[in-house]
């Protein structure tokens, strides 16, 4: 029981990763449109933002090297100390004054979390007991949805006004700090756009939180035991490990199926984490605040239905009908905006609602729990980190084309929208049909069960 309790603290304080790591990718796309009117950027400067942040090759750069690094030198060691790195990116997008300088703070804060998710999610499978890493894992997507409703309340809050929709309750305050620091005479683009400013503030501050927390966790015992027994050999070098990925045929078939699920499906998740509010403001007309609204709204479903849907249920009930049951969710959201329209409230509110129970029950938990239960202890976050590196690099190369398919006021939604239904669809079938028999199983016993003893 004292173990269990231990887990769940640690758990919670790891899952502060996941609530910055969201929050800053849901961070960007909320002030996506002030950021674009306050520098005067187009499509293809957003999709260069898209490419190089935490959303997409940004954080493939830090996953390449976290994972390993998290192998060699400790899980807490890396996750913690790179909340420094992250602190900074943030930092240089709060003072931002040209795009280089944005593009910069974007893509330093997504090698941040892209070093961090690997090292965070293996920490909080390694400190869960068989019965409840699912739950555990369950905690840490939880966050994963706090941190995009906050940012977007937030976001609703401090909106700036519209022709057709009034401004945040809390905008006034936004114009006095904007006029205080840059003057009365700043243009509307340069005011507005400090509502952004705030919001990128608010996760300087949790970083700091999280930052104090994290130190003072107990390395994982797992990956204390794994170096132990090295002792006496010669220790290996950072990337030692990648050969042995690449070359054991175990390995081999679990990236293929990881990949086949995550890259599938976070071509559709990138999008929605960095482009939503802005597909609705030009293809759906609403306004800043309004998208931020509808968005925020569809967090809360979010994190409701992991907590409910995910963590409660994923060690207790079939894990394959979970995941059908959640993913085909998500197909017939999008079949719902492209035979009624995005422009109708009710298919919005109801893609909205069905997004939101799909996303809580989505492929992205289901991978972070498999993922860090189907590699062995020495190389699980190096792993993690490759998976990492592939999934958010081709969502960069998706998102500097998904700009061009989806034109400049939205006219090309509906050819994106159906790729996104196929896209949905062929990671429904790969989990599906290939879902693991973890269950119940200790992290030893799967690995032995799938590897044999020599590990």
């Amino acid at each position: 029981m004292e173990h269990t309790k231990g887990s769940l603290k640690s758990t919670i304080a790891v899952s502060l990763t996941n609530y910055l790591d969201a929050g800053a990718i849901v961070a960007g796309a909320s002030g996506l449109t002030l950021w674009q009117n306050y520098l005067g950027l187009n499509e293809g400067h957003l999709g260069w933002l898209n490419a190089l942040s935490a959303n997409a090759f940004g954080a493939a750069i830090g996953a390449i090297f976290g994972g390993f690094l998290a192998d060699k030198y400790g899980r807490k060691t890396i996750y913690s100390y790179n909340m420094l790195v992250y602190m900074l990116g943030i930092a240089i997008i709060m003072f931002t004054v040209n795009f280089p300088m944005l593009l910069i703070g974007f893509m330093v804060t997504g090698i941040s979390v892209g070093v961090g998710v690997p090292a965070s999610w293996t920490y909080i499978s390694e400190n869960s007991e068989a019965g409840n890493r699912g739950k555990n894992m369950g905690i840490s997507q939880f966050a994963w949805g706090v941190g995009p409703m906050i940012i977007l309340l937030l976001g609703m809050l401090l909106a700036p006004g519209k022709a057709d929709a009034s401004a945040g309750v809390l905008f006034s305050y936004v114009q006095k700090i904007a006029s205080f620091i840059i003057g009365n005479d700043a243009s509307i683009d340069a005011i507005n756009v400090f509502s952004s400013r705030i919001i990128f503030g608010s996760l300087l501050i949790v970083a700091f939180i999280a930052w104090n927390l994290q130190r003072k966790l107990n390395e994982s015992k797992d990956w204390e035991a794994a170096k132990k027994l090295q002792t006496n050999e010669k220790q290996p070098g950072i990337f030692a490990s990648f050969g042995t990925l690449f070359t054991n045929k175990v390995n081999i078939r679990t990236m293929l199926f990881l990949a086949g699920i995550y890259i599938s499906w976070n071509m559709v998740a990138s999008v929605m984490g960095f482009f939503q509010q802005h597909i609705y403001e030009t293809a759906g007309g609403l306004s800043n605040g309004e998208a931020n609204m509808i968005t925020a709204v569809q967090w809360i479903v979010i994190i409701t239905v992991t907590y409910f849907g995910f963590a409660m249920l994923v060690d207790k009930v079939n894990q394959r009908l979970l995941y059908f049951f959640g993913t085909s969710i998500g197909v017939v959201a999008w079949g719902i905006l492209i035979f009624i329209g995005i422009k109708n409230h009710l298919a919005l509110w109801t893609f909205t609602i069905l997004w939101g129970i799909h996303a809580g029950i989505s492929v992205q938990a289901f991978y972070a729990l498999w993922a860090s239960e189907l590699f062995p202890a020495k190389y699980r976050a190096a792993a993690q980190g490759i998976m990492f590196f592939a999934v958010r690099s081709i969502a960069a190369v998706w998102g500097l084309g998904f700009v061009n398919i989806y034109g400049k006021n939205g006219e090309g939604f509906y050819t994106a929208a159906c790729i996104m239904i196929g896209l949905l669809l062929v990671a429904l079938i790969i989990g599906a049909i290939w879902t693991p028999k973890t269950q119940g199983k200790s992290l030893q016993q799967i690995s032995k069960e799938r590897y044999g003893e020599d590990l």
